[in-house]
């Protein structure tokens, strides 16, 4: 099957429709910045289009572009530009009206922390398929989640006094 043909069907337009929200919100939740977390987003889902892979099921589906986001994330944070250059201030990138105390908190924590917490509570996965999806172990996630979950409970406390 060629690209053309892939272009047509609809295919690339319906996963885009799909999780593109998703992935962004991930590498954003990671990145902490809206221009980084497009290009990442872009990235994946060119990967997509030119690996084709196959999936078993709709979960395998979902996984397998947050694991693409999480990697893409990883490789942009740990290159060494990324790490000689100087993160200009985001605030134009997301509506006001959106951000709350639990934005604030939650971008504070360290990557890990917020990654874990947004796949928990914004994707809705279990403790079990996140530990699949970061090659990490049950344990592993629920110590993070139960440590950002109390270091956010600090700081939410302390914003309301």
């Amino acid at each position: 099957m060629n690209n053309q043909s892939v272009l047509t069907n609809g295919s690339i337009e319906y996963m885009l429709g799909k999780y593109s929200d998703m992935v962004f919100k991930v590498a954003y939740t990671r990145t902490k910045n809206s221009h980084d977390a497009e290009d990442i987003m872009q990235d994946v889902f060119l990967r997509y289009i030119r690996s084709k892979p196959c999936f078993e099921s709709e979960e395998h589906e979902k996984a397998w572009f947050i694991r693409v986001t999480i990697n893409r994330t990883k490789s942009l944070l740990t290159s060494s530009w990324f790490r000689k250059t100087t993160v200009l201030d985001d605030r134009l990138s997301v509506n006001p009206a959106q951000k709350s105390d639990v934005y604030y908190a939650v971008m504070a924590l360290p990557k890990d922390m917020r990654t874990v917490i947004h796949l928990y509570y914004y994707e809705d996965y279990s403790i079990r398929e996140i530990a699949k999806l970061l090659f990490r172990s049950e344990s592993y996630v629920k110590s993070i989640l139960m440590r950002a979950r109390k270091k956010l409970k600090i700081t939410l406390e302390e914003n309301n006094e």
